[in-house]
């Protein structure tokens, strides 16, 4: 799992890449726990290259949608594959979460 950070005009760039299954989360989390609080910038995390999610994963980014609104910041899904997407269908997290 690789997992990155940027931040681009104003906003927080996050990148998922591989497999986030539990042993993966737990990494990932430390890489983006900044995002716990994003100070009012919007949060975008890319899963262009997310192959598997698993419930730690959909935790983390349940955290990172819960800081953020309460900062004011919006936190959108981008490139998610139809998998992963069936899988926030599955859960439920399909309404609450943007998707681009």
């Amino acid at each position: 799992m690789n997992t990155t950070i940027e931040e681009i005009d104003g906003k927080y760039i996050a990148t998922l890449e591989g497999e986030m299954d539990t042993a993966a989360a737990l990494q990932a989390e430390e890489v983006l726990k900044p995002l716990y609080n994003s100070d009012g910038k919007d949060v975008i995390i890319d899963c262009k290259g997310l192959e598997y999610i698993a419930s730690s994963g959909l935790r983390i980014l349940l955290s990172i949608l819960k800081g953020a609104k309460t900062s004011g910041s919006r936190v959108v899904l981008r490139n998610v594959n139809d998998d992963i997407k069936n899988v926030f269908k599955l859960t439920g997290f399909i309404s609450i979460f943007e998707f681009e």
